[in-house]
């Protein structure tokens, strides 16, 4: 099956600098693909050349969301959730999202009966006939998301959907995006917050410097970057981690509360690890783990970083 989105060696110059560098990449249709990267990397203009925003100075984009390839996205087929959110603060919010879904082919009827089930889902079905300035910032969100996706569109990108979000707004956000995946909706991510990132998505890629530094699943990721061993300890909560610390296995300890993140230096012996610290420090669980996406993708970027310093 054709990928529903193919970018071959695209590149962006502002000036003298290149923001997006030979860069090429597929995604699949059905899956999560993030794009990831720290500040600058060039996520947000690779965002914006998908979507015609901006145009690439040279490579190749083609867009084959059903029998047909195009170089640009056709709008009733996508959704699009931008970094800068751009609604009209003064206009209400039923009116406003029955303007977008009309923009995006829907009959001013429809658009009408798909916003009010939207609002119901969003529990903001009270606040309709408010100005969109009225709301919190988690509500503006909710709804910039449902202009975004409320023509049912076959291809959405999400750039940086969670930002600026509590907790419980971030986990209601993943649950829609996970239910867009189900429908059948192919999802481009881009995304700051890792712990989301490695829950929702089928693969990534890493940029850095406008160039990919990193590709694949999460599985492939991990194995690619770091394969030290890693353990997960659930302590008393008067436990005291100065032994774990000490062990000469250990190269990496993180404590969040009462669980202790610990990774092993290569080699290193997990059985033998933990028979010597059960006797020292009062354990209610342990599990072995993989490494997490932040610290792949930490440790990714500074090697890039150093490779690109030396």
């Amino acid at each position: 099956m054709q990928a529903a989105i193919q970018v071959d060696r695209i590149i962006k110059r502002f000036g003298s600098r290149a923001a997006v560098d030979q860069l090429s990449f597929d995604v699949q249709r059905g899956e999560v693909f993030a794009l990831l990267g720290p500040n600058g990397a060039g996520k947000t203009t690779v965002v914006r050349m998908l979507v015609g925003i901006i145009r690439p100075d040279e490579g190749r984009i083609a867009v084959s969301l059903d029998q047909s390839t195009t170089s640009t996205l056709p709008p009733e087929q996508t959704g699009y959730l931008p970094e800068d959110r751009g609604l009209y603060r003064e206009v209400p919010v039923l009116r406003t999202l029955i303007y977008f879904g009309q923009l995006r082919g829907l009959t001013a009827g429809e658009a009408n009966r798909r916003a009010h089930e939207w609002l119901e889902r969003m529990s903001l079905m009270d606040r309709k006939n408010e100005r969109l300035d009225a709301l919190s910032k988690g509500n503006q969100q909710r709804v910039q998301l449902i202009t975004a996706v409320m023509h049912k569109p076959t291809l959405a990108i999400l750039d940086e959907p969670f930002s600026g979000l509590d907790p419980l707004s971030q986990e209601f956000f993943l649950d829609l995006v996970q239910d867009l995946k189900a429908a059948g909706t192919t999802i481009l991510l881009s995304a700051h917050q890792m712990d989301l990132v490695e829950r929702a998505a089928d693969r990534v890629l890493l940029m850095n410097r406008g160039r990919e530094i990193l590709a694949g699943s999460m599985s492939e990721l991990r194995r690619h970057l770091d394969d030290r061993p890693r353990v997960r300890l659930t302590i008393e909560a008067d436990g005291n981690t100065q032994a774990v610390r000490e062990d000469a296995d250990v190269e990496d300890v993180t404590v969040e509360e009462e669980e202790i993140h610990i990774t092993l230096r290569p080699g290193a012996s997990v059985p033998s690890f933990i028979a010597r610290i059960v006797s020292l420090v009062p354990i209610r669980s342990i599990a072995t783990e993989a490494p997490r996406l932040h610290e792949v993708f930490v440790r990714a970027v500074r090697n890039d970083d150093r490779k690109a310093d030396s």
